[in-house]
């Protein structure tokens, strides 16, 4: 598993499908909006990076609509299918 910096903390990237992700495009992207989340979810939508923040369950800050536990939901949902995402998680 790759780590990266973002926003100064360390990330790991914990899955990806179809050889996505890019580091250069999501610190092109992020911003300062993503710092309390534990997940950073992203998804390629007509060649545009769409990004998403996810709390782990045990966060205080959860809800049902940002738990990381409704992701798979999330994408189906959302997300064009068979399509290009990834998932990154804080490390503390």
């Amino acid at each position: 598993m790759k780590k990266y910096q973002l926003l100064n903390h360390e990330y790991t990237l914990i899955a990806e499908e179809k050889n996505c992700f890019s580091y250069e495009l999501l610190q092109e992207k992020i911003t300062d909006y993503f710092l309390p989340f534990d997940y950073i979810f992203g998804d390629f939508a007509y060649d545009k990076l769409r990004l998403k923040g996810f709390y782990d369950k045990t966060n205080k800050n959860v809800k049902s609509y940002n738990n990381i536990e409704g992701l798979e939901a999330y994408k189906k949902e959302h997300c064009a299918y068979g399509g290009a995402t990834f998932l990154l998680k804080k490390e503390n």
